[in-house]
């Protein structure tokens, strides 16, 4: 069965997909034709941050060749890398998904609805209505400069462990060992799980 990817759609990222595509995509998910997980991180301080994330996660779910498959509890989180009270604290989740969009495919569409959310990169560590990071794209390593993966910082940041611990607690970051050793030993100061708040998975 077929979706609209775009008619009558908010996301402004997404252009029309021929229906030829649409059928394509839908087969590869149905048959299940070598999909691999992904891990992708999003966070937001500025603007109505739980509006904010739940629209990354439609948007990813309204990628032709993605399905979302889990997403995390929402974290509080105080900005990385600078003066406390400089800036708005994050709301952070993690999103697991099944893609058979390479790395560099996927790298885009991460960029695409970033840039959507108006996401400036003026400023290192600087506010942001939107960051979407790939943390974790199957077993794959590269030391490309484009898209490193797994994410250099993931291992030392409890805003990616702990929510993507709550995803999947066998979880492996490649290279680097079991998400929840990573997790026990970094501080989860400054990053508070916020129960009052849920990201919808699609339908």
């Amino acid at each position: 069965m077929t979706r609209p990817f775009l008619q009558g759609h908010s996301d402004p990222t997404v252009q029309p997909v021929p229906a030829s595509v649409v059928e394509q995509v839908d087969a590869a998910d149905t048959t299940l034709q070598n999909p691999k997980w992904a891990v992708i991180s999003i966070g937001s301080n500025l603007g109505n941050r739980l509006e904010t994330l739940q629209g990354a996660v439609d948007a990813l779910e309204d990628t032709p060749g993605v399905r979302v498959k889990a997403v995390s509890p929402v974290y509080e989180t105080e900005p990385w890398g600078v003066e406390p009270g400089s800036q708005p604290s994050y709301f952070n989740a993690v999103v697991a998904l099944k893609t058979t969009l390479p790395p560099s495919s996927l790298l885009e569409r991460a960029h695409a609805i970033e840039e959507a959310y108006q996401r400036v990169r003026d400023e290192h560590w600087g506010p942001r209505t939107l960051d979407v990071d790939i943390v974790a794209y199957a077993d794959v390593t590269s030391d490309d400069p484009q898209l490193t993966l797994p994410h250099p910082r993931a291992h030392e940041r409890a805003f990616v462990l702990a929510p993507w611990h709550d995803v999947d607690p066998q979880a492996q970051l490649p290279g680097r060992g079991a998400v929840a050793e990573l997790l026990s030993a970094v501080t989860r100061a400054g990053v508070q799980p916020r129960e009052d708040l849920e990201l919808r998975l699609p339908e």
